[in-house]
């Protein structure tokens, strides 16, 4: 007897049974199709109310369990069309982000804790709608936090650029059905990427992986990765990379960009502030572009984190510095305009797109770029009001949330602190304050949980911050942490610990014994700083 239940938590929804004759008992695998009815009133899972269910098999003969199983799923019909992309008949502009699934020290051996992580920045703390797994399939904790977070996805088939001899193709088609097999489940996953990211046109290949993906999965649509708009169209999406500005128009009547700025624009944490500042204008003319036409269904930025590369790629260090965030996940400049695309509601942001220092740009400060979702913003230098700006919708007219630039080349003459007040509708909802004194002021830990599973893999990140008097990060100090871990758990990166910009990150992983966990770090003159964890025991394994 195969029985079958739909469950919104321990509630059950819909059950139902089906006898398998002794004529069909076999070794081989099986399919059988079990009709669920009477669903009641089933929640769809879209980007704001990610409603989930799960679906319980349980394999019977007469009362004896023999097998059973769980999977998660939602309900929800996302399409893309040649106005856009739509999630259950609304119609949602893409701002996302592309993903390598790799950390500093490890590459990608982590953990689900530090996977699911990953989804947590990029959907809270830089308010992006949807990530591209690219150039591969992802973790299944990623993508059960993209699930439960309303992170839509794009996933894609591993590769780029290389397209090999018969049987390396074989590997990829099958690459197809392995990803698309095991992740048919997600409704975070709208696209499904059967093309080798970047790669050359092979008509029989690609008209291969198109027929399985369809057959597969006729629910979902498939996209082909590519950097050339003449590329031959066998997919239902047109997806593009496409580095240049301004955009290409679409030529197609579903249309997706999937990398822009990245590589064109690598960018450190320590770089001067023109080039922090540009990088962040350079992704918010990308937007303002793709808002300005809704055959774009959006844009995918290159991307979310620095990442580890080869000998001849990256910027001489094996560090390819295209992210907006560097590689322990800590925000650049550019950052703080996604972030501030976002409802106030969610969160009112204000992130200036500058570090303040009177002579750090060519020629002496000049404009002020600041990145909020604030109608209006008022700027005070020691006190003193110096200036007052609207959003600029001169340049960015499409964008919900235009960036202000303010000329502050004549105010700077009365040096001082820097104070920028945002308000809504006259009223004052934010303010943000950075020091003018130029000094490194207080040393901090920040770890993103407290509490680890003793199962001798479970990891979180710790970040480590010099920041001045009002918490702004000091991006000059680079200062040696000395770290020591008392306890049941294993520091994984370098110690001591040379900060970069001011910043960086090691992880804490648990070794298999419960317990209690201190962490010291101690900076040169800042002083030392301790957190403590907890380590829980394991679940036992079912045996």
């Amino acid at each position: 007897m195969l029985e079958v239940e739909l469950r919104d938590g321990e509630h059950v929804l819909a059950k139902s049974t089906q006898r398998i004759p002794p004529s069909e008992a076999t070794a081989e695998p099986m399919a059988h199709t079990i009709h669920l009815d009477n669903l009641g009133a089933i929640k769809l899972w879209d980007v704001s109310h990610p409603n989930l269910y799960s679906v319980h098999v349980r394999l019977l003969r007469g009362a004896q369990l023999v097998d059973q199983d769980k999977r998660t799923l939602g309900f929800r019909e996302a399409q893309f069309t040649d106005h856009g992309f739509e999630l259950n008949g609304k119609v949602i502009k893409l701002r996302g982000l592309d993903r390598h699934q790799t950390f500093p020290f490890v590459g990608q051996a982590m953990p689900g804790r530090a996977q699911r992580s990953d989804a947590r920045i990029l959907r809270h703390k830089l308010h992006r709608n949807i990530v591209r797994t690219s150039h591969y399939p992802q973790s299944r904790h990623f993508l059960d936090a993209c699930d439960e977070m309303g992170l839509l996805v794009l996933e894609e088939i591993p590769g780029w650029q290389h397209i090999g001899d018969e049987s390396w193709k074989l590997l990829s088609i099958d690459n197809v059905s392995r990803m698309i097999r095991r992740d048919w489940n997600h409704p975070s996953i709208v696209l499904w990427g059967v093309r080798i990211n970047e790669s050359r046109d092979d008509h029989d290949f690609y008209t291969r992986t198109n027929a399985l993906a369809h057959r597969l999965d006729p629910t979902r649509q498939t996209g082909g990765i590519r950097y050339f708009q003449e590329s031959e169209f066998l997919e239902d999406v047109f997806t593009m990379n496409d580095f240049g500005f301004p955009l290409k128009p679409p030529n197609h009547p579903r249309y997706l960009n999937t990398e822009f700025v990245g590589h064109t624009y690598p960018t450190k944490t320590i770089d001067q502030v023109e080039r922090l500042t540009e990088h962040t204008l350079r992704h918010a003319r990308i937007h303002n572009q793709l808002a300005s036409n809704p055959q774009y269904a959006g844009g995918i930025g290159w991307c979310a984190f620095d990442y580890n590369t080869h000998a001849d790629f990256g910027s001489g260090d094996r560090i390819c510095y295209h992210g907006v965030t560097d590689i322990f996940r800590e925000p650049k400049t550019a950052a703080g305009f996604y972030k501030s695309q976002c409802d106030p509601e969610e969160e009112v942001v204000l992130e200036p797109a500058f570090h303040w220092a009177r002579g750090d740009e060519s020629i002496g400060f000049t404009k002020a770029v600041v990145c909020s979702n604030c109608d209006h913003l008022k700027f005070y230098i020691a006190d003193k009001l110096v200036a007052e700006a609207d959003p600029n919708k001169t340049e960015f007219a499409h964008l919900r949330y235009s960036p202000f630039v303010v000329d502050l080349r004549r105010a700077v003459g009365d040096w001082g602190d820097l104070r920028i007040d945002g308000y809504l509708q006259g009223k004052q909802v934010i303010s943000k304050t950075l020091s003018g004194r130029g000094i490194d002021q207080k040393f901090s830990l920040h770890p993103d949980d407290a509490k680890l599973i003793a199962d001798g893999a479970d990891s979180t990140r710790v970040v480590l911050r010099v920041t001045d008097e009002f918490g702004a990060i000091r991006p000059f100090a680079n200062d040696a942490i000395k770290l020591q871990v008392e306890g049941p758990a294993e520091i994984i990166g370098d110690n001591p610990f040379a900060l970069i910009g001011g910043t960086g990150a090691i992880w804490i992983r648990a070794k298999e014994q419960p317990g209690a966990v201190k962490l010291t770090a101690t900076h040169p003159y800042l002083g030392t700083q301790q957190i403590q964890f907890e380590l829980a025991p394991a679940p036992r394994e079912i045996a």
